[in-house]
């Protein structure tokens, strides 16, 4: 794909290796992998597979020994300084322990970037804090503090930061890892509505199969440093690589848990 074709929220990763421990530690080996303008793409693996390293390519935090990063149009691995912190603007991250302060409240936890990064007036901040807040569900307890918030509730506070600069892109890394069930699902269905409400390109760092499964456009799979598969979750559920059949049985192991079991009277 050309620059000129790439849309302005969209991301490609060409050949990218990258090393550690003076090259005796190889984490990505050529990967090639592309995220499709205004949709929501899984990367997958086992933990230490590289998922994380190969997200902090995408926001330049490394860089790669070889190879390039293409965001909207623009190779960012030449990019350093004040022109890298630019870069880093069109992101919106959630983190996985969604990474408020402390001593803020939720409104100004989510004001912060507002304030930091922009001369918006005081109105136009409130403005904009109860237009993120609102879109996840947060009508009221913004002079709440982090500690006296659920999981869910803070993952919704992280998530209202995230997009309140009206990011072309939407980072989440292992948004569920962690979570009891029901929060789990409380951040699944955010997440669903990020993506319906805002149709922005977003990229999920996870080791969670149902939750790709049931909200990914896209499923990319990162194995042993490579890019083993990239398609769609119908693709995915039928995939007959060996890691993913691993992943895929010990998923199914889970439900089969799951189910009642029948009794020798009902099986007579």
């Amino acid at each position: 794909m050309s620059n000129a074709q790439m849309g302005m929220g969209a991301v490609r990763l060409e050949k990218i290796y990258k090393s550690f421990r003076g090259g005796r530690d190889v984490v990505l080996k050529g990967v090639d992998l592309e995220f499709p303008t205004g949709l929501l793409t899984y990367i997958l693996g086992s933990s230490g597979a590289g998922k994380s390293v190969l997200l902090k390519h995408v926001l330049g935090l490394l860089h790669p020994d070889s190879g390039k990063v293409w965001v909207a149009g623009k190779d960012i691995t030449a990019l350093r300084g004040r022109a890298l912190s630019e870069h880093r603007l069109a992101f919106g991250m959630l983190f996985q322990n969604a990474a408020l302060f402390d001593d803020m409240t939720v409104f100004e936890n989510v004001a912060f970037p507002l304030r930091e990064h922009t001369n918006q007036s005081e109105e136009e901040v409130t403005t904009s804090v109860k237009r993120s807040l609102s879109i996840l569900g947060m009508q009221s307890g913004y002079d709440k503090y982090p500690n006296e918030l659920s999981g869910g509730m803070r993952k919704r506070v992280g998530l209202a930061r995230a997009i309140i600069r009206e990011p072309s892109i939407l980072l989440y890394d292992e948004p569920t890892t962690g979570l009891d069930p029901v929060t789990r699902t409380t951040v699944d269905d955010l997440i669903a509505t990020l993506k319906r409400e805002l149709k922005l390109t977003s990229i999920v760092i996870s080791h969670d199969i149902p939750s790709a499964l049931l909200l990914a456009d896209r499923i990319a799979f990162l194995h042993q440093g490579q890019i083993v598969f990239w398609g769609k979750p119908e693709e995915f559920r039928v995939c007959k690589h060996q890691a993913i059949q691993s992943f895929l049985q010990a998923e199914e192991r889970t439900v089969d848990a799951l189910r009642p079991k029948e009794s020798a009277k009902e099986r007579v």
